[in-house]
């Protein structure tokens, strides 16, 4: 990649992994194959933002709150898989100053995909590198939804009073208060939608939408979707000044 000054490089890149079981269908296998092979191109595109260099935060999609829905068979499988990552890929990670974190809610979670996010998380708790944010049993509203909890059960025992609340406040009281807002949400598979993904931090977040399924997804897919981040006009609402 021709590399781009850090100023048109997203420093907030979230990521979802879309394709996996249409991907497993089109080749005649199960979809579980799918999501295995997503592991490694999860891999690749922390590589990718290790080498653009300043990309800060890469925020991966992992199981969403509302994949308990699927076939039985298959949630265990992503919660296994989940787990597995974990264990395989963290010593990896944390010898690339990879600081890993976790998004969602731990209730329904298996306690060996909680123990496992909390040797990866305190491993790499210092590593001062990319921070990749894996979410898992993570949903947009469920997290709105539990920060305006702890924000009211804040205000009733009076240490927030409700007429001070800003968006600030709010931004505090999500699942990872440090995560800045979404630069780029990228998703490959040719779906056209956040299905309910980082609502709150990609408020104004550039859409990058690509026609590939995620096990086909290469560094150059993610060089190429900064690239196209890097031509658009950011203006968080402002208005084009006219000549």
């Amino acid at each position: 990649m021709t590399f781009l000054a850090p100023e048109f490089i997203p420093r907030h890149i979230a990521l979802v992994m879309d394709g996996n079981g249409r991907w497993a269908a089109e080749r005649g296998l199960r979809r579980t194959e799918g999501h295995r092979r997503g592991e490694a191109v999860l891999m690749e595109c922390v590589d990718a933002c290790l080498e653009m260099g300043t990309v800060e935060w890469l925020s991966a999609y992992a199981f969403s709150t509302e994949n308990w829905r699927r076939n039985a068979d298959e949630v265990r499988f992503l919660m296994g898989f989940s787990r597995d990552v974990l264990a395989r890929q963290r010593d990896e990670l944390h010898a690339k100053n990879v600081r890993i974190v976790w998004a969602g809610r731990r209730p329904r979670l298996w306690r060996s995909v909680i123990r496992e996010i909390d040797k990866a998380t305190e491993l790499t708790r210092d590593n001062t590198g990319l921070t990749l944010a894996m979410c898992i049993n993570y949903g947009g509203r469920a997290e709105l939804v539990d920060a305006t909890r702890r924000l009211v059960a804040a205000a009733q025992e009076g240490s927030v009073r409700p007429g001070d609340i800003t968006e600030d406040t709010l931004s505090q009281w999500l699942y990872l208060p440090d995560m800045p807002d979404v630069d780029l949400f990228l998703r490959p598979s040719g779906e056209q939608r956040t299905s309910n993904f980082l609502l709150w931090q990609s408020a104004y977040a550039e859409m990058v939408y690509q026609h590939k399924l995620f096990p086909d997804f290469t560094k150059q897919d993610m060089f190429d979707a900064v690239l196209e981040y890097a031509q658009r006009d950011r203006r968080f609402g402002g208005a084009v000044e006219s000549n």
